[in-house]
């Protein structure tokens, strides 16, 4: 059995939600053991990127300035977005946008590793699904960083992997938001 095979995500935990109005922010915290060095490479550089992220970028995001195209992985019609890095002071925060979705990573010193915090606004109805779907990359990202890469597990994918319908719910319910139905051409299980 592969490592991939044997992954199972933990419990819904480190996220929060911000509401203003009808715009809503996932908060998302994880503890790694890598440096920010370490950890900026993996959030700005295309090839650490096509490991773990739920997008494909066609340059490096870690310059103010740089125009990148980002390419959704795993959706049943690909989205193509242009973004601008509008902030990259590394290694410490990164800001761009991801369609009409703005993303903020800030990355803090904690003893010889990284805490990691993803600023996301998702469309309410959907927040559920992204705490998961980001959680789900979060684990990638750390074996990624630890040398034992499972493979990227985003869009679809991520919906028939064993624990994501329960990550689903526990967000959800943290959240105080219903969990919403899978699209008509989603896989199921």
């Amino acid at each position: 059995m592969t490592d991939r095979e044997q992954y199972t995500p933990g419990p819904a935990n480190g996220a929060q939600v911000r509401k203003d109005g009808e715009k809503w922010t996932l908060i998302l915290v994880r503890e790694l053991h890598h440096s920010p060095e370490k950890v900026w490479q993996a959030l700005t550089d295309p090839a650490h990127l096509r490991e773990w992220a739920p997008f494909e970028a066609d340059g490096s995001l870690g310059t103010v300035g740089t125009t990148v195209k980002l390419t959704t992985v795993g959706a049943p019609t690909p989205q193509v977005s242009e973004t601008t890095v509008t902030r990259a002071d590394a290694p410490k925060v990164l800001v761009y946008n991801w369609g009409a979705q703005d993303i903020r990573w800030e990355l803090e010193v904690l003893g010889s590793g990284t805490r990691l915090t993803l600023w996301h606004n998702i469309d309410r109805r959907f927040i559920s699904w992204g705490a998961a779907g980001w959680h789900i990359c979060f684990d990638v990202l750390e074996r990624l960083l630890a040398g034992g890469p499972i493979g990227r597990i985003v869009g679809a994918g991520a919906m028939k992997f064993g624990g994501w319908q329960r990550l689903n719910a526990e967000y959800a319910k943290q959240f105080g938001v219903d969990t919403p139905g899978l699209p008509t051409n989603a896989p199921k299980r």
